[in-house]
């Protein structure tokens, strides 16, 4: 009995030493190599030109800093021509710049980080639940640890005429995205855990309206992107549109048509790969500018949130990979469906930074931007690391397979051994 209990004990410390290897694997990027060696920034662009023009299936741009300053661009298109100055919709990044938005109320002294959301709220509250409505906080919701459960994820509606209310859309969604309830709502203990909520930052956007007086889209012109010289910046669709947008494009090849959303600021912001390059580079240790102070941009970077021991998320920015400075990457991706992916990011401590804006891919943006983050800091990016989860899932539960038939086949040995034993 002794020999299968010392078995059973060591087949599960190879259990968990597995579990360990495959998980560190992952996450410190052992069996990866940088898209391009050295550290050449023309080379990088090279490399991830070529990169994209092997998967783009329909319009991408793409800008890269160094020391606040650009070093390279390119853009693609499979349809009509876009450049550095080309709006396209870039879905949930916006709700890096809503924060911005946010946090200049705040140097104003009209918002308080730390109290409830009702404070600002007359037009639409929080349901009734369970959990205590006082501590859903600015804060928590700026880092989706607010405790709502609703996951948006907003689909658009196909027409101007079609959008709702914001008061109608945060009490139930029409067009929240498939097995989304659409309803905002409590869902947890807020400040227990970190948990994803386009909805928080639907909220967010009816408080710019309550304690601003004006309409979103304009506040953050005025507030936010004039001052920060993103003139084709906005979240405006109908000025967008006289602006000239990029075409959508789905995967498979046709155009997918702009929808309108109600959730501007979880996902509607329109803005150019320039633009988007500018408000990088004023995040560098060399960047000016009038909207934020230092300390404010100091605590957007700042952790707020973590999960399975790793800081994801600031302020408003998700936190990507560490930095050589204590800190992190920062920045934000988007996504709408399979037509729309955007990234970017920015080492604060250095001011270097991408830009990448595409259709037609649901993924080539957040890759290309994940390479740039390694190739920086030798550290996997966040989206990385829960991209190649299912892969180290398989690995995992096929080493566990072996590992568990060779325990099997020792066990029936012993079975036998002991057999012979007990018959002498």
């Amino acid at each position: 009995m002794k020999r299968y209990g010392l078995l059973i004990l060591g087949t599960l410390a190879v259990c968990v030493a597995w579990a360990a290897l495959v998980f560190a694997t992952l996450s410190e990027g052992w069996l990866r190599s940088p898209l391009v060696e050295g550290d050449d920034p023309q080379a990088f662009v090279a490399a991830a030109k070529a990169s994209a023009m092997a998967d783009n299936r329909g319009n991408l741009a793409f800008v890269m800093l160094e020391d606040g300053r650009e070093v390279g661009s390119f853009a693609l298109s499979q349809g009509d021509p876009v450049d550095g100055d080309t709006l396209f919709q870039v879905a949930s990044l916006g709700k890096w710049l809503t924060a911005w938005g946010v946090m200049a109320l705040v140097e104003d002294g009209r918002i308080d980080l730390d109290a409830p959301v009702s404070t600002y709220l007359s037009r639409w509250q929080l349901p009734d639940s369970e959990f205590d409505a006082d501590g859903v906080t600015m804060r928590r919701l700026l880092s989706h640890t607010a405790g709502l459960d609703d996951g948006l994820g907003y689909d658009g509606f196909a027409a101007k005429e079609d959008r709702q209310t914001l008061e109608d859309s945060l009490t139930r969604a029409r067009d929240a995205s498939p097995g989304k309830s659409g309803t905002v709502r409590l869902g947890s203990e807020p400040g227990s855990q970190w948990q994803y909520s386009g909805g928080g930052y639907t909220l967010l956007q009816l408080v710019i309206e309550e304690v601003s007086g004006e309409p979103f889209a304009q506040y953050m012109d005025r507030a936010v992107f004039d001052p920060l010289g993103m003139e084709r910046t906005t979240f405006d669709h109908e000025r967008a549109l006289e602006l000239g947008l990029a075409q959508n494009f789905r995967p498979d090849g046709p155009v997918e048509p702009f929808r309108w959303y109600t959730a501007l600021a979880a996902t509607s912001l329109f803005t150019t790969a320039d633009d988007l390059a500018r408000f990088l580079a004023v995040q560098g240790p060399d960047g000016e500018q009038p909207v934020l102070s230092h300390d404010t941009l100091d605590l957007i970077a700042t952790s707020h949130a973590s999960q399975l021991g790793a800081d994801i998320w600031g302020l408003g920015a998700m936190l990507y990979a560490p930095n050589a400075s204590g800190s992190f990457v920062i920045g934000h991706d988007g996504q709408n469906g399979p037509a729309i992916n955007t990234a970017a990011r920015i080492d604060p401590a250095t001011g270097d930074g991408i830009v990448i804006l595409s259709t037609g891919h649901g993924s080539l943006a957040t890759e290309l931007a994940g390479e740039w983050v390694f190739w920086k800091t030798g550290n996997v990016d966040n989206l990385d690391f829960a991209a190649g989860m299912e892969t180290a899932l398989f690995w995992f539960a096929l080493g566990l397979a072996v590992i568990l038939l060779l325990a099997m086949i020792i066990g029936l040995r012993l079975r036998r051994r002991s057999r012979r034993t007990s018959e002498l």
